[in-house]
């Protein structure tokens, strides 16, 4: 029950990072709950863990994380499309 948890609150944030970069009508479920775990372990790895958390990760640190990730793939498939 924890591994469906961790996955919904990841989609939930990639979400969230996706709707704040204006990038997220073009990313699917996958991509969202990629783009939650990966940047919620950037996040928390960089800016610490604080509360508050659900499902194991900090909530805010890993909001921020997702931003940043979404917004460098972003560049990176922007730079390469040209």
């Amino acid at each position: 029950m924890g591994l469906i948890w961790t996955l919904i609150v990841g989609a939930v944030i990639g979400a969230i990072a996706g709707a704040i970069t204006s990038r997220g009508a073009a990313m699917g479920w996958i991509s969202n709950i990629i783009a939650g775990l990966i940047g919620s372990w950037l996040g928390e790895s960089l800016l610490g863990s604080w509360e508050p958390s659900l499902a194991g990760m900090a909530l805010i640190p890993s909001i921020i994380g997702a931003v940043v990730l979404v917004l460098i793939v972003s560049w990176i498939t922007s730079r390469t499309n040209k």
